[in-house]
Order: C-alpha cells, then structure tokens, then sequence
C-alpha cells in the first residue's frame, strides 16, 4: 500500500484487528521511509442485487437510501449509530444471501421492518406508516395493536 504522506511504494502492517461487527479489517501500518502511521479499512466488495421497483424501474442497491429511511424513522429514538449499522449491516448480509440478481424493494422494506420490530417500536409504527401508506388513524392503531399482542 502506497503511504499517504510521502508517496512511498510499500508500507508495513503493524496490527490488524476486526472492525464493524467483523466485516471490516482495519489495519494500522506505518511506512518505512518517513515513519508517519495510518490506517486503512478492508471488506468484501460483495455485488449487491439490483432493485426492482413497483413501477418495474430497475437501480442500484443504494445503502445511504437504506441509511436515510432508518434514520428516518429513528430520528429522537434512543437508538446509537451502531446499532443502526449492525442493522443495515444486517440487513445488507440477508439480500446478498438471496441469491436472485434482482429483488423487489417490497422486500427490503420487509427486512427493514423486521429489523425495527426488534430495534424500536416506536420507530417501527414510524416506518409502517409510510411503507404501507396508512391512510388513516385506524391503521395505526391495527399495527399497534398488533405490536402488543406480539
């Protein structure tokens, strides 16, 4: 690995250690030519499966869509920003497990609501209500009803 400081060709690793729920390996290296210490983070490049849309639109797997709608609906809920990365983590891992090229987004947002159900209620009833469009007051009350039978 090239140094960032000095542009050297070749770097030692100094300690390797897991990072990000073991997905990541962060490396501390330090150069031999300028003796400057830094960082680097390894993973997976995994392919993700393409989304299809309801209206048949096709697009990427985008994470900071995932990230947006979770913190969403997290938003003033005591919940850390590490768990909502072992969540998309999570939830990442499930549809790379699927092994179709392509999935619904309803099934991501089958997985997000699963993932909420056991995070935070609150949010989870946040997240339902747009993702199944609740049209009105009694809709709510039916998923928070079934929220206590559960």
């Amino acid at each position: 690995m090239r140094c960032p400081f000095c542009q050297a060709l070749d770097t030692k690793v100094i300690d390797s250690r897991l990072h990000a729920e073991g997905s990541q390996i962060r490396r501390r290296r330090v150069c031999p030519d300028c003796d400057q210490r830094f960082s680097t983070y390894e993973s997976a490049e995994l392919v993700m499966p393409r989304i299809v849309k309801s209206n048949g639109q096709r697009e990427n797997f985008d994470e900071d869509k995932l990230r947006r709608g979770l913190t969403r609906a997290l938003e003033k809920r005591p919940v850390s920003t590490v768990q909502i990365d072992a969540c998309i983590q999570r939830i990442k891992r499930a549809l790379q497990s699927e092994s179709d090229k392509e999935i619904e987004s309803r099934r991501i947002g089958d997985h997000v609501m699963r993932e909420l159900k056991a995070l935070d209620q609150v949010a989870y009833v946040r997240f339902a209500s747009v993702y199944r469009s609740f049209g009105d007051v009694t809709e709510f009350i039916g998923e928070i009803e079934k929220l206590s039978d559960d």
